[in-house]
């Protein structure tokens, strides 16, 4: 899944993007580079960020959602309001993503309902106006799976399908650097939700933390594209349905190898595969 965020604001990318054309151009040479969908936003959702209204939210997104999906681009619309989820469906997006989960505009579970499009339902515990908002945990993985349990079976009994959920752990968002780094450490737990999985750790926090190291400055958030691929690599390799990354090759890339190690692995414990080594290794 590749971002492209229609904002002026944004952590990472905030105003390369802010034209229509450049917008529509920068979602087609993600594609080109490998992501099977493209997430258009017009809101930043980074802490401290200001809401847009819904007039200028409507501007920025709905014409790039046009454009890329013109072009058959599937596309994703990174909205928490109901009425531009519903002007995205009807422009031609295909996912709603909403990083509150619905809880953020009440009618949108109704709207994606109605339009029987995939739904992201990311945890989510309250706008981040004001800092890192309620990011205290004792067992961050155990209340996090069951804080999107609770959200899933409100989606699924404001009549979205099931098969139409897709849940996302919520990296960064009331959560410090330990708390993303064991949520990553034990997606499988994710995955026993039943539900696709998407993991969005691109450019994130947590990863300036870690390449910083303790005495460090972390690096700018589009100097830790490397690191994302890392986690991509990682989530692939934990089962996830997607990844949701500013730079596409990197990862795409990563993905392919984790899978192609996923494949030797069960070529190797099949029966009669034992093969010769060559005289050379490949330095």
């Amino acid at each position: 899944m590749g971002v492209v965020n229609v904002t002026p604001d944004s952590f990472s990318d905030g105003g390369r993007w802010f034209d229509t054309t450049a917008a529509v151009k920068h979602g087609l040479d993600l594609v080109a580079e490998g992501a099977d969908l493209v997430d258009v936003g017009g809101e930043s959702t980074r802490p401290g960020a200001p809401r847009v209204d819904e007039a200028e939210e409507l501007r920025r997104v709905i014409p790039v959602v046009r454009g890329l999906a013109s072009e058959g681009v599937v596309v994703s619309v990174d909205t928490m309001r109901a009425s531009v989820a519903a002007q995205a469906l009807a422009a031609g997006a295909a996912l709603v993503n909403d990083v509150s989960g619905g809880l953020a505009d009440p009618a949108m579970v109704p709207v994606v309902a109605d339009a029987g499009a995939p739904f992201v339902v990311m945890h989510w515990r309250g706008f981040l106006q004001g800092g890192n908002v309620k990011g205290v945990y004792e067992d961050v993985v155990g209340e996090v799976v069951d804080e999107l349990h609770a959200r899933v079976e409100a989606v699924l009994a404001g009549g979205i399908a099931p098969d139409r959920i897709v849940v996302d752990p919520g990296l960064g968002f009331s959560k410090e650097a330990e708390h993303d780094l064991a949520l990553l450490a034990r997606l499988d737990r994710l995955a026993s939700l039943g539900h696709p999985l998407l993991v969005a750790a691109s450019r994130k926090r947590f990863l300036g933390r870690v390449l910083a190291g303790p005495q460090g400055a972390p690096p700018p958030a589009r100097e830790r594209d490397a690191a994302t691929a890392a986690v991509s690599a990682l989530a692939a390799h934990a089962g996830a349905w997607a990844v949701r990354v500013h730079e596409v090759r990197a990862t795409a890339d990563a993905v392919r190898v984790a899978r192609a190690v996923e494949e030797a692995r069960g070529a190797a414990s099949a029966p009669g595969t034992g093969g010769e080594h060559g005289a050379e290794g490949e330095r």
